[in-house]
């Protein structure tokens, strides 16, 4: 048989007859197979929205756990005013709610609710009138130490119509509770839904509606749509109903945040004869398609069978052509489909052989410049290893000199010098010990203190049984010099710095103390902030910060610097590392 037969024939048996009896199957199945994408889709889409509610409500969470023991707010719940000048004041001195509000856009406002007669309704400090003390939030919040999580409606004393955390807090010194209230935005919650193709909302335990795709129905109850579902009796998973007259699935998820006392429901709602609608229409469309597909396809095969052994034969003489040596063969088969794109990979194949000839000798040359080239590198480095020895060199006959001379001391501080630049340029990337990081730091101390006699005194304190411990190099020092320079800032009577080491739970605790100038409260935030913050914030403690990023990123965010200071009293600086050196 002819090639264009045999092509047309196993175009027949091969494609047309099996995509026939394959669409038929398809078709018949098509629907149901639309409705599981729907439903696996509604699924998805219900936990995509239960994990960015789950990380939503975190913001309102982490920010009760910072207000469950703030001393303001106990302070203020719990005076007895005597004057409204006096709550005035102390209210216009409040500002954390506030500030609260500006840095988290999640949230829509913070309250809080208080059996002090003596407080005023300012919208953050509520007392605690009969109506609110009846209410069910309230009543929940009072009996229990976890999260609750309800919709608030709105009230002329405390406007909310808003999804809200509640949950009770004890004063134990002053025998009284409160509650506190943080209002989460409607409109972020809302947001989230916006973009969902079904019909979505969340709903609390009480039944209220406190986010959906239509806004209108936040702050119903999902009994007044008379879906004819009780989503108390069905917690989770797919529930088949007519809603608004019209057979619909119904997908349910439970939500329970973490020390929360209850949760909410997310519910995805699309009608199936809209699923099926157009699962006909793409069905029928796609037959009609296969079918004209198939039958404009055969007679391609047909025709471009004709063409395509008339290419082939013409581009196999000029592979015979290369095969015999010339490499000046050019194939003048053009196109653009498989055997055109052939013809052209030939020629470029053909062009590449060529090319790779000539860059033969290119690559030799480039060899020979190479290594020349790092001849004069390995030269460069061997005059670079010239100046240290240079410098130790100087340091001795320094020493010697004065040493002859009967210079002592100073001899001793050139040596003391002389060993700490040495130990600085054979520092790596790896790791020394504990006593030879050590070692480093009493030189350093035994140099200040000849330059500042009396005004420096230090101390050294090691428990015995760490001085083998791997720590990174250079991580005392800088820590010994900031107290050093900045302890001694206008400090007349000199400055005691000691540097404390002792093991403890596995960990080793690093102390260094100073008696010196100490930092004000609001500098000490500044250098906090400098030393974990980004490169820009901050140039002038480069030598806490790289400290602390080599113990972050060596150990972990906890073995990081930890700085206390008093203002005219000293400074303490302390860091851990695991014994043993890992995480």
């Amino acid at each position: 048989m002819k090639l264009k037969h045999k092509l047309v024939i196993s175009y027949v048996l091969v494609v047309m007859i099996p995509v026939l009896i394959i669409g038929v199957g398809v078709t018949y199945y098509f629907r149901q197979q639309a409705m599981d994408q729907a439903i696996q889709q509604a699924e998805n889409n219900v936990e995509r929205i239960k994990n960015q509610t789950m990380t939503l409500l975190r913001v309102p969470m982490d920010i009760s756990n910072l207000l469950l023991f703030n001393n303001e707010i106990k302070e203020i719940a719990n005076t007895k005013f005597e004057s409204m000048l006096e709550l005035t004041r102390s209210y216009r001195s409040f500002t954390l709610f506030n500030d609260y509000l500006q840095q988290y856009r999640e949230l829509y406002g913070i309250r809080f609710f208080s059996f002090n007669p003596t407080l005023v309704n300012n919208y953050e400090f509520i007392p605690v009138d009969p109506q609110i003390e009846n209410a069910l939030w309230f009543q929940k919040a009072m009996k229990s130490t976890s999260i609750g999580w309800f919709f608030i409606p709105n009230s002329d004393d405390y406007p909310a119509d808003t999804l809200s955390l509640v949950r009770g807090v004890q004063f134990p010194e002053y025998q009284r509770r409160g509650v506190l209230m943080v209002l989460i935005d409607r409109d972020v919650l809302n947001n989230m839904l916006s973009q969902e193709p079904f019909h979505t909302m969340i709903v609390d335990s009480q039944g209220y509606i406190v986010a959906a795709k239509d806004t209108k129905l936040v702050g119903s109850t999902f009994e007044s749509l008379h879906m004819g579902v009780d989503l108390r009796s069905q917690r989770k998973g797919l529930i088949e109903a007519n809603v608004y007259d019209e057979p619909s699935n119904i997908i349910v998820d439970e939500m329970i945040p973490s020390s929360s006392m209850n949760g909410f429901q997310i519910v995805s709602i699309f009608s199936k004869e809209s699923i099926v609608s157009n699962a006909k229409h793409i069905s029928q469309i796609g037959m009609l398609f296969i079918i004209l597909v198939l039958l404009f396809a055969m007679a391609l095969v047909y025709v471009i069978s004709l063409l395509t052994t008339n290419r082939l034969l013409r581009l196999s003489r000029q592979f015979n052509r290369l095969a015999l040596g010339d490499l000046k063969v050019v194939s003048q088969v053009d196109g653009n489909d498989e055997i055109g794109q052939l013809s052209r990979q030939f020629n470029h194949m053909v062009s590449s052989i060529n090319g790779l000839m000539e860059q033969v000798v290119e690559t030799s040359e480039q060899n020979n410049r190479l290594a020349i080239a790092q001849k004069e590198i390995k030269l460069k480095m061997m005059a670079s290893q010239i100046n240290p020895h240079f410098l130790f060199n100087a340091l001795e006959s320094i020493r010697m000199k004065a040493h002859i001379k009967g210079e002592a001391e100073i001899a001793n501080i050139v040596r003391l010098l002389g060993k700490l630049i040495r130990k600085n340029l054979e520092i790596g990337s790896g790791k020394t010990t504990i006593k030879a990081e050590m070692e480093m730091v009493r030189s350093y101390l035994q140099i200040q203190k000849f330059r500042y006699e009396d005004r420096l005194d230090f101390e050294l304190t090691i428990k015995e049984g760490i001085e083998k411990e791997k720590i990174p190099p250079l991580i005392i020092q800088p820590l010994v010099e900031n107290a050093i320079v900045h302890g001694l800032e206008n400090q007349e009577d000199g400055v005691r710095v000691e540097v404390s080491l002792y093991e403890e739970n596995d960990l080793i605790h690093f102390t260094v103390r100073d008696n010196g100038a100490g930092i004000h409260p609001e500098r000490l935030k500044e250098v906090v902030a400098s030393i974990t913050g980004s490169d820009e914030q901050e140039k002038s403690r480069i030598g806490l910060r790289n400290v602390h990023q080599r113990l972050t990123l060596s150990y972990g965010e906890k073995h990081g610097l930890i700085i206390s200071s008093e203002s005219s009293k000293g400074t303490t600086v302390h860091f851990t590392i695991p014994k043993g050196g890992s995480k």
